[in-house]
């Protein structure tokens, strides 16, 4: 390629919002850099990126769905053609659309649009948003070009730490200069500090019961409580003007501007999220899989920025002898708050965008 050449970027993942919405948010950077530039995304028919990925705006290229088999089975003996398969629709794409680099970001359509882009000759990019990898992610970065991931200590071969690619909305967030704003909308007093309790999109039942039992001491303790309870685990609002219930936050920035200290599960993205924008949180974990949320919160425990609650332990009881009387220690929240910045940061998406560029380079 010519200096001013324009480039061809083929962003693979998806399944679930923690592999679309990195994916976009590189997506969004590079068509915010260069307009010239051309940016396709592979995924499957089934995953989220079927709806987010042309809402956005992006040309979604389908590639079949080829589960890696995980015992001697029926499927088992139908995945080498199957995969084979997908590795050739990928590599099709890659010589009709003329892709210069491919980017993967875990799930189904990474694995194949690896090795597409190996047999193809081209440079291919991984990025990790999970403290524990995932197999397609373990697989691809051993003859990557350049690999990234969100927290220390991921093991992923020659990878190193450049944070979560995060949407624009938290990325440049001004939480002073919104604060009112994110008050006025939940109906909360911006003179007074706000804990901020969800447990995922859907909610979460252990969170949602420990805070019935528990809410009355947190507002005692003079804090107001935003309660994201989910649609499925709605819990009843009791109706008092400091404890804001609501099913679901569609402006995570507001929120995030309202918060002084919040309680969550650790997602990769939520905990990413959380860390760039410098705020004291208690993860309870995700207690279902493989352990990674435990891990995903790790290393900004290890950093004095959050702590942890074990699914099984959070009770009213426990938010009442661990949480209130952290509330109550504002030195203690202000110190995590600052600790949360050095183990987050906002330049997610500029640091993936620089791999990519190492990576066109070679």
């Amino acid at each position: 390629m010519t200096e001013n050449a324009s480039t061809t970027y083929l962003l693979a993942g998806g399944g679930t919002a923690g592999h679309v919405n990195p994916l976009l948010a590189v997506a969004d950077g590079l068509r915010a850099r260069d307009p010239r530039d051309t940016v396709l995304v592979l995924g499957t028919r089934e995953g989220l990126e079927s709806r987010l990925v042309p809402d956005r705006g992006y040309e979604l290229l389908i590639v079949a769905k080829v589960p890696f088999p995980r015992r001697p089975d029926a499927a088992a003996l139908r995945f080498p053609s199957a995969f084979l398969r997908a590795i050739a629709q990928v590599r099709a794409y890659i010589r009709e659309r003329g892709v210069d680099v491919v980017v993967g970001f875990g799930g189904y359509a990474s694995a194949p649009a690896y090795l597409a882009a190996r047999r193809e000759g081209i440079p291919y990019v991984v990025h990790e948003a999970n403290a524990r990898p995932g197999l397609a992610n373990v697989l691809g970065a051993r003859r990557a070009a350049a690999a990234g991931v969100v927290f220390e200590g991921t093991p992923l071969r020659g990878a190193r730490v450049v944070g979560m690619p995060l949407r624009t909305e938290i990325s440049e967030l001004d939480r002073d200069a919104t604060h009112a704003e994110a008050a006025a909308a939940f109906g909360l007093d911006a003179a007074r500090p706000v804990l901020l309790v969800f447990g995922g999109s859907l909610g979460a039942q252990r969170l949602n019961a420990a805070l019935a039992e528990s809410w009355r001491d947190i507002v005692d303790a003079g804090w107001q409580i935003l309660h994201a309870a989910g649609e499925r685990n709605a819990i009843v609002d009791p109706g008092h003007p400091d404890y804001r219930v609501v099913p679901y936050l569609d402006r995570m920035d507001l929120a995030f501007a309202l918060a002084d200290a919040i309680v969550s599960r650790s997602g990769a993205a939520t905990v990413a999220e959380v860390s760039a924008l410098g705020i004291p949180a208690v993860y309870v974990p995700y207690a279902v899989g493989n352990g990674e949320q435990a891990l995903n919160a790790a290393s900004a425990v290890r950093a004095g920025a959050a702590r942890i609650v074990p699914d099984a332990e959070l009770t009213g009881d426990r938010v009442r002898t661990e949480i209130v009387p952290l509330l109550r220690d504002a030195d203690a929240l202000r110190a995590m708050g600052a600790a949360s910045t050095e183990v987050g940061t906002r330049a997610g998406t500029a640091n993936v965008i620089a791999l990519i560029d190492d990576a066109l380079r070679r």
